[in-house]
């Protein structure tokens, strides 16, 4: 007989476990089918482009951001934490994969990007993992991560942020939204308690403004902009599709 609830994390890994069939989970024990996704390069995958995220080079020239340390929250091939490279920003990046992360160090190889490239679970790094790492940072970014969490794990999540991210700072994420006027977007819209029943994420989670916005803006975070991703052509030197929510927040400056 098991009687083994006693913390927060009990509960945690207890909810993680009823979604052991599932593949898109923000566990360590996913690394394996990550593995798998990013084992084909010439897969045509959206994000799989060497291009970084339109919503972040917009950011970068409205002044929104401005250099300093930047931590790539699941960076996947390492596109977006190779542009900050090259603005300057001293750039920290992380993934549950082993592939993407030699392929990120691959493009760094080639764009002689200076970058720091780490195999982690954000999730279990320690204090001193992160400060090791070159946290808290100014600017987290997320392009892709959070949409794949189990929604227990948004307690994680938050958690992470409340300690690697600067007074300050900014956090940024494009996650897939919610259908708008009956067009459904690429995301699940199923409620988070149907998920629990179902033992699944459907590949990935969507949202409404309104849920980001709760999520994030009552966790000490302002929010500065919130849109969808603007649709970038083939031949345009950024990443834009337009099923995804893009959102900047700025974390509050501690008072004097």
């Amino acid at each position: 007989m098991d009687r083994n609830i006693r913390t927060v994390d009990d509960v945690l890994t207890l909810l993680d476990g009823l979604f052991a069939r599932d593949a898109d989970r923000w566990t360590a024990d996913a690394a394996e089918w990550w593995d798998g996704f990013y084992a084909d390069r010439d897969k045509p995958v959206p994000f799989f482009v060497a291009k970084p995220d339109e919503n972040l080079v917009t950011y970068a020239e409205r002044g929104l951001i401005t250099p300093g340390r930047a931590l790539d929250l699941g960076c996947g091939p390492g596109r977006n934490a190779l542009h900050l490279a090259s603005l300057g920003w001293e750039v920290d990046a992380i993934d549950l994969s082993p592939a993407a992360i030699a392929w990120a160090e691959d493009r760094a190889r080639e764009a002689e990007a200076k970058v720091r490239f780490r195999c982690a679970d954000a999730f279990a790094l320690t204090d001193g993992d992160l400060a090791e790492l070159g946290g808290p940072y100014d600017l987290i970014y997320d392009s892709g991560c959070f949409h794949h969490l189990s929604p227990h794990r948004r307690i994680s999540y938050l958690a992470f942020l409340d300690r690697a991210l600067a007074p300050g700072g900014h956090f940024a994420l494009t996650c897939f939204a919610a259908g708008e006027a009956g067009k459904v977007g690429m995301g699940s819209e199923v409620p988070d308690a149907e998920l629990y029943r179902q033992s699944r994420l459907h590949g990935g989670l969507a949202y409404t403004a309104e849920s980001l916005r709760w999520i994030f803006s009552d966790d000490g975070l302002t929010e500065i902009e919130l849109r969808r991703m603007r649709d970038e052509p083939a031949e345009s030197s950024a990443f834009g599709e337009p099923f995804l929510w893009t959102a900047l927040f700025r974390r509050e400056a501690q008072s004097s």
